[in-house]
């Protein structure tokens, strides 16, 4: 079945869905909406609060007024109650001249903000008191859209998708099995798999939304809790062919760095040196805080390799990313006159430099080889490839880390992660893996200073921003959204970038930067901004993992509130990566009460591991409310922070399976290992 099945959806409009990912009618109805919005009980004008979104039942005044404000027509009007009245305002929306009328009778839901000494609505969605009435309680799906695709047309489109699989009709073909054993499902009072995927989209109460959400995170938990027994099971008490000893070089390299190591980094090269030189292969997780300095620890274990006459390979999640590894090592190479080699493989390689490269690689003609997923190629031979260490680990497949240790016989692992985990939780993510901690910041690195400040503070960020960049510095500005979105009034990319565009002197160089982009212009875009050739990037979350751009200072995070302060704390340290002392913006454009405890945790420390325990304390079950961020892993819905308990209950449930049943072969279990197959031959992240 086509997207264009369904009705209402043309050639056009399937290509807009396409550009979201989505190509089928089955695709569709596991695209889950990003939020949810909720109509709360109707409250007089009196009791409205600056920063909540409420709606009042309100007569206008008189007509609407209409006046042209920066180039925007502006629609404004007064709406009264027996409590007081209210000030309302829409932008580019003249149609409505027509509808308010003096004497006219309202429900206007939105957002309140302060104006002057009073309160008023920008925006306000305008219903009839019977429509809204309908309303109360219910929670309307918010799903992520691209231009020329409303939300309304995406949720018309999930209905009927969901109509044509089973959900909704008799007659319709059925969704599927279900892979869960029949027991766990009733142990675990898990919802039934098409009811869930019905409710998922359109709750009739939030328990309903909390229950469906809990059956697709257990769902996905309990896949990659089976994953990684697997995983574990190879791994175990494997002999390794490679014994990397100590050498005197190696400890003469670091008495000479031009800093002293932090105890955190200095444990850690013990334990690594310990595993490599202890006779099993070594499978470790580096995890450490923003700007930790893991890179170096990670340089000295490639060292040791090469010093015992083996090859070593750094994976990183990007070009760019790879080439900044390549010319760091280049340089210690370089300035302790080193007898090694290195060699950089990515995808920008002609053929010819490709081939060079893989002979030179086959010949052991190169010592350390740095690059991204193009290191798994099957043309790549490495000769005698001792270690493999991965960057920002959690950005690859099972599979892509799979394959390239397979390039060796059972080489050490080394897996570099940048995401605080809460020690409770990785103790469950990384059950197949030792971990080594790096809690502090280099000595040379200054506290990044943090502000909160509110939405009509923007003009003296912007002017911050402005004498940052006359100092010869540089800045991120963060967006949640990549263009406007009908159901949210949240800051996005596109129309931020222009909006700085028409503030900012011309001379001031402004570049956006989102996910949607091909990944070679978003390395082209991120070679620009380390190269000074961009002063201010505007960007989604996508720089959450990125280079280090030591001369950017200022990073300016619009809607902070919408997001969960580990991933906050992860933007945050894309600055401070220099001695220069660098800043933090958050814009909380809510300024409730909820937003400002939680801002004020990042306001008041720079610790990733204290700022992820006080995420995991603040985000209970049901904080549906922001934008989704899983934290270390890409999970469609499931949140290690959220789904701590359905987690750990999903590790248990595998490794009962897993005991009685070790190879899935049970007539309950068939089904079973045939997704967990998939799943792994799909590379999904562990």
């Amino acid at each position: 079945m086509k997207l264009t099945d369904l009705k209402g959806i043309g050639p056009k409009t399937e290509q807009r869905f396409h550009a979201l990912g989505i190509h089928s009618p089955e695709e569709l109805v596991h695209y889950y909406p990003r939020t949810y919005l909720t109509y709360p009980a109707l409250v007089h004008i009196a009791e409205l609060k600056e920063g909540e979104t409420q709606a009042f039942t309100g007569a206008l005044d008189r007509n609407a007024s209409i006046a042209n404000v920066n180039g925007l027509r502006m629609t404004t009007v007064y709406a009264r109650d027996m409590s007081g009245k209210l000030r309302l305002t829409w932008f580019n929306a003249p149609y409505l001249n027509s509808m308010l009328k003096a004497g006219t009778v309202f429900v206007f839901y939105g957002k309140v903000s302060a104006w002057k000494n009073s309160l008023r609505m920008n925006q306000p969605k305008i219903y009839t008191l019977a429509e809204y009435q309908k309303k109360i309680g219910t929670l309307e799906p918010v799903y992520g859209q691209t231009k020329g695709l409303s939300n309304l047309t995406i949720q018309k489109a999930v209905r009927q998708a969901l109509q044509s699989i089973g959900q909704m009709g008799s007659e319709m073909k059925p969704l599927g099995e279900d892979f869960v054993p029949l027991e766990i499902r009733y142990n675990r009072k898990l919802m039934d798999l098409r009811e869930a995927l019905f409710k998922i989209h359109f709750p009739e109460s939030f328990t309903e939304y909390q229950d469906a959400r809990r059956r697709f995170a257990y769902d996905e938990l309990f896949l990659f809790a089976l994953a990684l027994a697997e995983k574990k099971k190879t791994r175990d008490h494997a002999a390794s062919s490679y014994i990397i000893g100590r050498h005197a070089e190696v400890d003469q390299f670091l008495k000479g760095l031009p800093y002293e190591l932090t105890r955190g980094q200095q444990e850690a090269i013990r334990t690594i040196r310990e595993d490599l030189s202890g006779g099993f292969v070594m499978n470790r997780l580096l995890q450490g805080d923003v700007g930790s300095g893991k890179t170096i620890v990670a340089m000295t274990a490639m060292l040791e390799a090469a010093f015992s006459g083996y090859q070593s390979a750094l994976m990183a999640p990007t070009e760019l990313l790879a080439v900044q590894h390549f010319e760091a090592l280049s340089k210690i190479i370089k300035e302790n006159h080193f007898d090694f080699h290195v060699v950089l493989v990515t995808g920008a390689l002609s053929v010819k430099q490709k081939q060079e490269a893989y002979r030179k690689i086959r010949n052991h003609e190169v010592d350390f080889i740095i690059g991204t997923h193009a290191l798994f190629q099957e043309k790549i031979e490495f000769h005698e490839l001792a270690l493999v260490i991965t960057d920002e680990q959690h950005r690859f497949g099972v599979n892509q880390r799979k394959e390239l240790s397979d390039k060796g016989s059972q080489p050490h692992v080394l897996a570099m992660s940048a995401t605080p985990i809460p020690r409770t939780l990785a103790m469950l993510l990384y059950a197949d893996m030792q971990v080594s901690l790096i809690r502090e910041r280099p000595a040379n690195r200054l506290p990044i200073k943090n502000a909160v400040v509110h939405a009509e503070d923007r003009k003296k960020a912007y002017k911050f921003l402005y004498d940052e960049i006359r100092k010869g510095r540089q800045a991120y500005v963060i967006c949640p959204m990549v263009e406007a979105n009908d159901m949210l009034e949240l800051e996005n990319v596109t129309d931020y970038t222009s909006t700085l565009r028409r503030i900012f002197p011309g001379e001031i160089r402004i570049e956006l930067l989102h996910g949607k982009m091909k990944p070679a212009e978003k390395d082209e875009i991120m070679h620009r901004f380390l190269q000074h050739e961009v002063d201010i990037l505007v960007s989604t979350t996508v720089v959450e993992v990125g280079v280090d751009v030591p001369n950017a200072t200022v990073m300016m995070v619009e809607n902070a509130e919408r997001f969960g302060l580990a991933q906050l704390h992860q933007l945050r340290g894309r600055v401070g990566r220099s001695g220069y002392q660098s800043y933090c913006i958050f814009v909380d454009t809510q300024n409730s009460k909820t937003s400002k405890e939680r801002l004020s945790i990042l306001a008041g420390s720079n610790d990733g591991f204290y700022i992820a325990e006080q995420d995991l304390k603040l985000r209970g079950p049901g904080d549906i409310f922001g934008i989704r961020q899983s934290g270390a892993l890409n999970f469609s819905i499931a949140d290690v922070y959220e789904d701590k308990d359905v987690l750990k209950q999903a590790s248990e449930d595998a490794m009962y399976v897993l005991k009685s049943d070790p190879e899935l072969k049970a007539a309950e279990h068939v089904l079973l290992g045939k997704r967990l197959s998939e799943y792994l031959e799909q590379s999904y992240t562990l």
